[in-house]
C-alpha cells in the first residue's frame, strides 16, 4: 500500500546516522520487524526496517537510517525527506514488506544481532516484546565499528538493567582504552558466548554478507536451525 507521509522531525543519532519520524496520512499496519519502502520514483523504492513498534507508535513510524557520503543510496532518501520537512511537502511510502517479523506464538528464546543501523529492525522487535510481556530470555548484540556507532547503547543498558530476562551484549570493532565490554566482530562475540544456539530463535539485521555468514556458522558450528533464523536478507541470498 502506497501512502503519503508528512515528515515530523529529524534528529542526528550519530555520525551520518538520522532519526526520521514520519506521520503517514492513515494507520500503516505492520508487525515488529517488518520494513518500509520509500518511494524515490516509479521504479525506485528504498528498504528501511522500522524502528518503531507496533504498539506504541502512536500514529508516527520512526526509521533510523545512516546515509554516510559515500552512500548515496540512503543519503539521497534523507536529503529528500529534508526536502519534504523544509517545504511541508509528503514523502510516498510502500509498507508493509518482509516476512521477519516477531514469531510471537514461539516459545523459544530470542537473540537479535544487530550490525550498524540494522538496529532499528532488533528495536522494533525487542520493544514490542517488553510491552507485551513477552517472558522468554532475550539477548541483544549490537556491533558497530566504535562505540559512538552504537548510539542507543545506554538506553539499551538502562532496559537491561531494568528487566532481568533481558541481556544486552555491545561489541565494538575499535577500542579506546576505557571500554570494557566486548570487542571485534559482533558474530564471533555471539559464537564465544553460547555453546549451542540449537534452541534459539534468532533474528539479524545487518549487510547480506553478515547475515549469510550469520546462517553459514550458527547453522555448522552452534547447531542453529536454519528455519528459526529470521532476517530480511534471508530472502534474497
Amino acid at each position: 500500500m502506497t501512502i503519503n507521509c508528512k515528515v515530523k522531525s529529524i534528529e542526528p543519532l550519530a555520525a551520518n546516522t538520522y532519526q526520521i519520524l514520519l506521520h503517514p496520512e492513515q494507520p500503516v499496519g505492520f508487525k515488529a520487524g517488518q520494513y518500509l519502502m520509500v518511494v524515490m520514483g516509479e521504479a525506485d523504492k528504498r528498504p528501511f526496517s522500522i524502528a518503531s513498534s507496533p504498539c506504541r507508535h502512536e500514529g508516527e513510524i520512526e526509521l533510523h537510517i545512516g546515509a554516510a557520503e559515500h552512500n548515496a543510496y540512503a543519503l539521497e532518501v534523507v536529503e529528500s525527506m529534508k526536502h519534504a520537512l523544509e517545504v511541508g511537502g509528503d514523502i510516498q511510502i510502500d509498507a508493509p514488506h518482509g516476512e521477519a517479523w516477531i514469531r510471537e506464538d514461539s516459545q523459544r528464546p530470542i537473540l537479535l544481532i544487530a550490525g550498524g543501523t540494522g538496529f532499528s529492525y532488533v528495536r522494533s522487535i525487542l520493544d514490542h516484546c517488553i510491552s507485551q510481556n513477552i517472558a522468554q530470555p532475550i539477548y541483544l548484540y549490537w556491533g558497530g565499528r566504535d562505540e559512538a556507532q552504537l548510539y542507543a547503547k545506554q538506553e539499551l543498558a538502562d532496559i537491561a538493567n531494568a528487566h532481568e530476562r533481558i541481556q544486552f551484549i555491545p561489541v565494538i570493532e575499535e577500542t579506546l582504552a576505557e571500554w570494557t565490554g566486548k570487542q571485534g566482530n559482533v558474530l564471533q562475540a555471539v559464537s564465544d558466548d553460547f555453546d549451542s544456539l540449537a534452541d534459539f530463535d534468532i533474528y539479524i539485521a545487518g549487510r547480506f554478507e553478515m547475515a549469510g555468514a550469520a546462517r553459514e556458522q550458527f547453522t555448522q558450528n552452534k547447531q542453529a536451525k536454519s528455519e528459526h533464523m529470521y532476517g530480511d536478507a534471508y530472502a534474497f541470498i
